[in-house]
Order: structure tokens, then C-alpha cells, then sequence
């Protein structure tokens, strides 16, 4: 059954939930069977194997086929290239062997998405090299109760920028690596998931993802909705958030949901001030909605998620 053939969108839960929430005193990792079965628990029959996952854990949590996968998000398994976790490498890189690096984990990435039954593979694309200071500045004054004023507007102003001077510069390397990507998923039958990102230095932005994506048909490359990601970089003055769906939704092949309390994201969703009638007027109805909840959100607060996209309609009403 295609996605669009499914009566209702996949509910999934990222296994970002299980960090230190099953582990045994002594042990290295956390037990995905233990995982996967409070996931089915509390409601989820999908999970998304996301990037900090080792070998092990994801052998386990495939083979013990007590859950099935909405999606992997890229780089999976968690690795070590050279001195570096492999979520550290920059697809973006100007140095062609560290770029080379990141784009043969995420083939990786697409092996594991094969091996795990799913179709969908989420993919942060990289960016220029270093958090700018502009951005570091707004975000202490946001925590510190300043989100608006003199300062804070020429912060803002500041960075975009510099982000329109810089951006150009290593765009090129990120373009060269979703197409050296694309042309191994599309062989194998896997859809590149292009996520919105957290930081202003990083790629896409809404233009740049419209370039990326011309590219491609929607079954090589679509866009990946992280709702979180797209609230932040909004409460910091950088981007609307309601420019992505806007302008984006017919390439929208999946989402992050996730609830955002000031600038702290990955919250249930429920416990914080996403705006949820825009996300449920906009998003594709069949798409997936994978819950990228952090492991300090407890259990209740994860279980009661399904329950609440279904209240404002993210979810349809049983």
C-alpha cells in the first residue's frame, strides 16, 4: 500500500528517546528490545532509527522485528571515522575527503533503510563550518527574557547578513553531495528526506531548498519538516516559520513532530507553543509523523503525544 493509498499518515517515535532511558548499570548501549517494546506500549507500531544508534543497536532493534520503521535518519549506524562521530562530518565540506567521508556514511545510511524495510531516509545536509556568533548572542538573549528590541534586531540583521555572503561558498559542496546520495538511494529504492535544520548556518534554507530539489522527482528527494527546527529559527527573527509548509508542502515527503518551549525543542508535543493550526492546515495528509521526542521527556508525556495530535488534527479523529 502507498502512502497515499493509507487511510491515515504512519505515527512513529524516534528511537532519539531511548538515550540512557535502557541501560542496565555497566552496560555500553541501551537495549533496543527494551525500546521497541515500551514504543508498542504506548501506542507507536513505527519507529525511526535515528543517528545515534551503534551497529549493535540497530542490528538488534531490526532483527528482533518487534517494531517496524517509518525511517532512518542519516548517519545510521552511529560510527567513528577517524577521531569523529560520523553525525560530525559535514556534507557541506570544503575538504573533499571529509565530504567524501560524509556522503559514504550516508550510503550507509541508505543500506540500513533497505535492511530496516523503509523508503524514507532523513538527511542533514551540512553547512558552513561554525555557529555564528551573531546567532550565539541572540540565543543567550532569548534564554536571558530579551526577544525583541534595538539589539536584538541588528543581531538578527547582522547574521542573515552574513549568511547571504557566506552561504554561496560551500552550497556547491552540498549540492555535489545529495547528488552523489541521490544516485545511490534511487538505485536502491529510498527517498532522500532533506530536513530543515536548528542552526542559521546550516542548509537548506526554503530558496536553497527549492534549488536543491528541482533536481530531483519527489520518489529521489523531497523535503523533511522538522517542526522544532523551523519554530526556532523563527523565535531568533531568521526565518517565518510558516514559510516551509507555504512553499513547500507539495515536496514534503515526512516531519519531526515536536513541541518547542522558548528555544528548547524536542519536547512532546503538547508541552510547549508550536504553531499547531499551521502545521495541521498545511502538512500532507499521508505523510509520516515521526515523534522526535528527547529522552528527558517522560513517559506519560510521550504516550499521551499520539492522543494529542490527534486533538488538534495533525492526527484524523478516531
Amino acid at each position: 500500500m502507498s502512502p497515499e493509498e493509507r487511510s491515515e499518515p504512519i505515527v512513529s517515535l524516534s528511537t532519539m528517546w531511548s538515550q540512557g532511558r535502557f541501560r542496565k548499570d555497566g552496560d555500553e548501549r541501551d537495549s533496543m528490545i527494551e525500546f521497541a517494546n515500551k514504543a508498542v506500549e504506548l501506542g507507536f507500531s513505527y519507529a525511526e532509527i535515528n543517528y545515534v544508534i551503534p551497529p549493535e543497536g540497530v542490528d538488534e532493534l531490526i532483527e528482533s522485528g518487534l517494531i517496524a520503521f517509518s525511517s532512518v535518519h542519516s548517519p545510521c549506524p552511529r560510527v567513528k571515522v577517524g577521531t569523529r562521530h560520523s553525525e560530525a562530518l559535514n556534507l557541506a565540506s570544503k575538504d573533499e575527503t571529509e565530504r567524501k567521508q560524509a556522503v559514504q556514511v550516508a550510503k550507509d545510511s541508505v543500506d540500513t533503510a533497505v535492511r530496516a524495510n523503509t523508503k524514507l531516509l532523513v538527511v542533514h545536509l551540512g553547512g558552513l563550518p561554525n555557529v555564528f556568533d551573531e546567532e550565539k548572542k541572540l540565543r543567550k538573549m532569548f534564554d536571558e527574557g530579551t526577544q525583541s528590541g534595538e539589539e536584538f534586531a541588528r543581531l538578527g540583521k547582522q547574521a542573515i547578513e552574513r549568511r547571504h555572503k557566506e552561504a554561496p561558498s560551500h552550497f556547491p559542496h552540498a549540492k555535489q553531495s545529495l547528488a552523489d546520495i541521490a544516485e545511490y538511494a534511487a538505485a536502491k529504492g529510498v527517498t532522500i528526506g532533506l530536513e530543515n535544520r536548528y542552526h542559521y548556518h546550516e542548509y537548506p534554507d526554503p530558496d536553497e531548498m527549492q534549488v536543491l530539489l528541482a533536481d530531483y522527482p519527489p520518489e529521489v528527494a523531497g523535503f523533511w519538516l522538522d517542526i522544532g527546527h523551523a519554530e526556532v529559527l523563527d523565535r531568533l527573527g531568521f526565518l517565518p516559520h510558516t514559510r516551509w509548509l507555504d512553499e513547500l508542502s507539495s515536496r514534503c515527503v515526512g516531519t519531526h513532530v515536536h513541541d518547542v518551549d522558548g528555544l528548547a525543542d524536542h519536547r512532546a508535543p503538547g508541552f510547549g507553543t508550536a504553531d499547531w493550526p499551521h502545521y495541521t492546515a498545511k502538512l500532507p495528509a499521508h505523510i509520516p509523523r515521526v515523534n522526535e521526542i528527547n529522552q528527558r521527556q517522560d513517559e506519560d508525556r510521550v504516550g499521551g503525544a499520539i492522543a494529542y495530535l490527534r486533538s488538534v488534527g495533525a492526527l484524523p479523529k478516531i
